[in-house]
């Protein structure tokens, strides 16, 4: 929302009281409170004159957070985020002009005469709070707004703000936290987060779950202004050494991810959504991706395994599937996990609707009548979950299902929620809008914790705001059959990985209309080096050979490679779910030193190691560009990226430019670092450590690589460790796991071709040397002469 008329008037019809002269400062010992005016202060004594007051304090090491307001008696209704405090070592610091907040490196410092607020990290201005800007507005009709602006140095880049399908870099960007079923091709997106990233170094969380409007660098061009509506607003400013530190920081205060089960990494096989089958039809896919040798993990019912018209009435259509228990018992015969849509809508339809509405389990009017609208289903009612026994009634139905045999659910839709409506919880309806998923997603995994055990809880969820990370996996929404598609749908992946989200997925293909031949296989690929993967679509169904003969070789190329990279994404996995540092990454990320990154949203990371670059265009040609890795010299040693399916060798800090194949792409390994793959390309949940492979690639002479193996579970089992000195090669794997046995293991020195000077087996091979440890060896050396 724009507040000012070019830079130095503000809009017509509006009012303010901005920051100029500090009244009075007091402080405490770990946060000061500033109160400030919009006025020179005359040596008078001062009546009838309005202030601002801010209060500053620490929310953890490197967290400084910010409260603003006006008035402070408006009524606080909530709800509000989950949030946590860190611990801290935070002092105030005060002589005669300044007052200070000093929280691990971060420093907030006010003068103590005219508003000027400055947050510093070593020395280095991170940013500060505009009071030319920042105030309180009122407009003609008496809505009133809390407005900050922060400035912008040159340039400094600004990230996040959730699943966003506009440009990756936010600069010039109006960006409205509210939650929209829009699709992924438009301004408005299904998971709005009001955080963003700095490349300067630091974050900022507004803490408020109703509306927050943003304009980067698009109102001030030298700032950031962020406002909502009221007497007041919260935030957090978080700094660290590193953009992933800072990420690590926030998501100790938002909630971490969960770490999904290892069998929800593998290929899901949907319906798709309005497709008419039955078991016949279902046994018919599975079968046929069985026939073809495509790994398949999960299958997943969309809306039509209930009657129609009935959404939600979590009763199959006994037409068409008229034993439902057995056919579940078949599928997981077959060694498949199953997933079932649901939402939380109930149509009219529905005897749930009248069950619910003789319990007061819907949502309400203010009028005392149920909530309802025709748009979805008719009639539909919207379950209310501020009232506990309302969430307990809908999971009891879902428990069911999970008795049946059903293993977890697709959580869709959740954005659309009424605003002029009365909740049980008396909740304020502006700030429920966005905040219901975060109830509607909490409740459902929370059942599958209970019901499956830990470890076991897995979602496909649709709609998120702040603390949804927690509830993982989100998909990516409707996306349409088009590179365009498949390209904003990356993007908006990469912008919800900036905001602590560590597991994401998205329609492979595209979900409306059909995909070419020709997009389906360059989509299988981008698919299945995601988190996770899922063939789903509106119309028609998504099985490869609905395509061509090849899409069938293509899918299963590419099933395979994940499946035996699983010890090397189960350990970035672990890392996500411990630091909240997203499986697949936007590149700033882990080269925020390299301004050629800066704007990079056609390439990332998955997980630390493995650069991936999509194939956008019918041609096959794809540009994308190697990094120069951190401390890396630019040597005929270092430097040295690998492409990880053929082994061919490219120095970074270049643009390449090159045509593939529908089985190859880039993926690039950076150098100084170890992938583990495993044995078993059939499945994507199996024993990591036995049969593990240790690819080493480009070991700089003097330099190391460490990588960790960890079981299902998420326990370290084992670690492996690489060492180089001139022309010997040391690699060690030790078991740190208690009472795990020894298993076999191997190593792979990527590109290097030579003779071993020590007693184990050396095998040379196009991709380099394998080298087999004698049985219950946990060391071994390799002399490669140059």
């Amino acid at each position: 929302m724009k507040f000012r008329d070019g830079y130095w008037e503000i809009r017509e019809g509006l009012s303010r009281i901005n920051l100029v002269d500090v009244v009075d400062t007091e402080k405490d010992r770990n946060s000061f409170t500033v109160y400030a005016t919009d006025r020179k202060l005359p040596d008078e004594r001062i009546v009838s004159i309005p202030l601002i007051t801010a209060e500053f304090s620490s929310a953890g090491d490197d967290v400084i957070q910010v409260t603003m307001y006006h008035h402070r008696g408006s009524a606080e209704r909530g709800p509000c985020f989950d949030l946590t405090s860190l611990s801290a070592d935070a002092h105030v610091e005060e002589d005669e002009a300044t007052i200070s907040l000093h929280s691990g490196a971060l420093s907030l410092v006010s003068s103590k005469q005219t508003w000027n607020v400055s947050l510093f990290r070593g020395g280095k201005k991170l940013t500060g709070i505009s009071g030319r800007n920042s105030a309180y507005y009122t407009d003609a009709g008496g809505a009133c707004f809390m407005v900050q602006y922060l400035d912008l140095s040159v340039g400094e880049t600004i990230y996040g703000l959730g699943e966003r399908f506009t440009a990756f870099v936010k600069n010039g960007q109006t960006v409205d936290i509210w939650n929209e079923d829009g699709g992924t091709a438009s301004e408005q997106a299904y998971k709005n987060i009001p955080f963003y990233l700095s490349s300067r170094g630091y974050g900022v969380l507004v803490n408020e779950p109703e509306k927050v409007s943003f304009e980067v660098a698009s109102e001030v061009v030298s700032a950031v202004q962020f406002s909502v509506p009221g007497q007041k607003i919260n935030y957090y400013i978080i700094a660290g050494d590193t953009l992933k530190d800072i990420l690590r920081k926030y998501t100790g205060i938002t909630g971490r991810p969960a770490l999904p089960p290892a069998w929800s990494f593998g290929l899901w096989l949907s319906t798709s959504f309005t497709t008419n089958y039955d078991e016949k039809t279902v046994t018919s896919f599975i079968d046929g991706m069985r026939e073809r040798n495509i790994p398949l993990s999960v299958f997943h019912f969309d809306c039509f395994w209930m009657r129609e018209c009935r959404w939600v009435d979590f009763e199959w259509n006994r037409e068409l599937f008229p034993d439902p228990k057995g056919m579940l018992r078949r599928l997981h015969e077959k060694g498949l996990k199953i997933c079932l849509w649901i939402n939380p809508y109930v149509a009219q339809k529905s005897p749930l609707f009248a069950e619910g509405m003789a319990k007061g389990y819907l949502v309400k009017r203010t009028s005392g009548d149920v909530w309802q609208w025709d748009r979805w289903q008719a009639g539909m009612g919207l379950v209310d979950f501020t009232n506990p026994a309302a969430t307990a009634w809908y999971c009891g139905k879902l428990k069911n299902l999970l008795d049946m045999g059903v293993d977890c659910f697709k959580t869709d839709f959740g954005e659309r929620i009424p605003t002029d409506v009365v909740w049980y919880s008396g909740a304020d309806p502006k700030r429920m809008h966005n905040y219901y998923t975060f109830l509607y997603n909490r409740a459902v995994f929370t059942l599958l914790e209970e019901t499956r055990g830990p470890g076991e809880a897995v979602v496909f969820a649709r709609s998120a705001t702040v603390g949804g990370q927690r509830f993982p996996v989100h998909w990516g929404g409707d996306c349409a059959a088009t590179y365009e598609s498949m390209a904003e749908t990356l993007r908006g992946g990469l912008s919800l990985g900036i905001t602590g989200f560590g597991f994401w997925s998205h329609d492979i293909s595209g979900f409306e209309q059909t995909a070419t031949p020709d997009l389906f296989k360059r989509w299988a690929a981008f698919g299945l080096l995601s988190s996770h993967s899922r063939l789903h679509g509106n119309q028609s169904y998504r099985v490869p050979w609905n395509f061509d003969d090849e899409a069938s070789d293509v899918l299963r190329f590419f099933v395979k490679l994940k499946c035996r990279l699983m010890p090397y994404l189960y350990a970035a996995a672990v890392e996500s779910h411990e630091e909240g540092i997203p499986l697949l990454r936007a590149m700033v990320l882990e080269f925020p030193e390299d301004p050629a990154c800066a704007y990079l949203d056609r390439q990332y990371l998955l997980g630390p190691s493995l650069l991936v670059a999509p194939v956008f265009s019918a041609d096959g040609v794809v540009s994308w560009y190697l990094p120069v890795p951190a401390g890396e010299p630019l040597t005929p040693e270092e430097g040295i990226w690998t492409n990880y399916l053929t082994g061919e060798t490219t120095r970074g800090g270049a643009w390449r430019k090159e045509k593939h194949g529908y089985t190859s792409l880039p993926l690039m390994v950076p150098p100084n670092s170890i992938i583990c793959t495993g044995d078993n390309e059939e499945r994507p949940d199996y024993d990591y450590a036995a049969g593990v492979t240790a690819e080493i690639f480009a070991i700089g002479d003097g330099k190391s690589a460490r990588a960790m193996i960890y079981d299902t579970s998420g326990e370290k089992e084992a670690e492996i460790f690489v060492s180089r000195q001139g022309d010997l090669y040391t690699v060690q794997r030790r078991t740190v796991k208690t009472g795990a046995k020894e298993k076999p293991w191997r190593a792979l020195l990527r590109g290097l071709h030579g003779k071993n000077t020590a007693a184990q087996h050396v095998q040379d091979t196009p991709l380099g040397l394998v080298v087999i440890p004698e049985p219950g060896g946990n060391s071994v050396q390799v002399r490669v002469p140059d």
